[in-house]
């Protein structure tokens, strides 16, 4: 945390007797409170690749964040148990992919990049026929094209599109305009968010290092591959809370101006933010009801909606009234 990008409105200090840094979570709580990025092969559904994580690792919940068709690789983020409260914030994350498209017909390289640059920005699309959702006309956005190799028909390139963008419908698309038709050949994401290909691993290295830790004792590489929950929260804007507001929220109040220790100056009302304990750790998920430079300024008010609790009460020591009277 660099203390320089957040508004320090009360030096607070942390007890060392409550919560524990992520990554110094006794193994067990390690796993429940963590994710994994899996490199998924072509064959299996996304949903395969989270029953076998969830056996593999033998939890009881796991959950992904973007769907991948069974012909698609690449980049799956999967969420265990604790962690499995994020992924709705995570799913309309940007997403990154390498395509390979086949032209029916000829073309010039010029004029397939030109035709992929009017694509650039907002986009109308219907989903395909065999998408398991409502086939209606969809606004979604393309942020980059980037034409990487030519070779005949066979057009390599790039693509950051917003979450829910069908790149299968975006070749037949181009195809259509450069008047010779296109298809998808092949599909890998190699960015969802912020977690990309260098973080992933494939299911065989993940059932390795579980195995290493049962029959072994060796925790390194099960922690090496699976990351702190904390991670995917990472490009949030950040408000760092006081010991003394954490079991509140943990029970379902609002954060109070009151119980901020510092606040991230890139806070903006209405935003999604990522509430922290002193310690690093993720608290909740919420909407901020002002800016940063109100949050740090004002001695009270709510500084922020908590729509999604991810830690447990009683983690920190109960410092607060009901409000209900007996």
């Amino acid at each position: 945390m660099k203390l320089e990008n957040y508004y320090i409105k009360d030096d607070a200090s942390t007890d060392e007797n409550y919560g524990c840094y992520p990554t110094k979570r006794p193994i067990e709580e390690y796993i429940r409170k963590g994710l994994v990025c899996i490199d998924k092969p072509m064959g299996p559904s996304s949903h395969e690749v989270v029953v076998w994580v969830r056996k593999i690792l033998n939890v009881s919940k796991t959950g992904h964040a973007g769907t991948l068709d069974p012909r698609v690789t690449g980049v799956l983020p999967i969420f265990i148990e604790n962690a499995t409260k994020m992924v709705k914030f995570l799913q309309e994350s940007s997403k990154e992919y390498v395509c390979l498209m086949r032209l029916h017909g000829d073309a010039k390289r010029e004029d397939v990049e030109r035709v992929m640059k009017k694509f650039v920005g907002r986009i109308y699309q219907r989903p395909p026929l065999k998408s398991a959702v409502k086939k209606v006309l969809r606004i979604r956005e393309i942020y980059e094209i980037e034409l990487l190799e030519m070779e005949g028909r066979d057009i390599l390139f790039r693509v950051v599109t917003e979450s829910g963008t069908y790149i299968r419908k975006l070749c037949r698309d181009i195809g259509e305009i450069l008047g010779t038709g296109a298809h998808m050949q092949e599909l890998r994401r190699t960015r969802t968010g912020r977690f990309g290909e260098d973080m992933c691993y494939t299911l065989q290295d993940l059932l390795d290092a579980y195995i290493f830790w049962k029959e072994e004792g060796e925790e390194k590489y099960l922690r090496e591959i699976i990351k702190p929950m904390e991670v995917a929260a990472a490009d949030l804007p950040k408000i760092v809370i006081k010991d003394s507001a954490v079991d509140a929220i943990c029970h379902g109040a609002n954060l109070s101006v009151r119980g901020v220790a510092y606040v991230e100056k890139n806070v903006r009302k209405d935003s999604t933010v990522a509430i922290f304990t002193l310690k690093n750790e993720l608290v909740a998920i919420g909407r901020a009801l002002m800016d940063a430079e109100d949050i740090y300024r004002l001695k009270k008010g709510v500084a922020a909606d908590i729509q999604r609790v991810l830690m447990e009460r009683g983690v920190y020591p109960r410092v607060w009234k009901s409000s209900v009277k007996s």
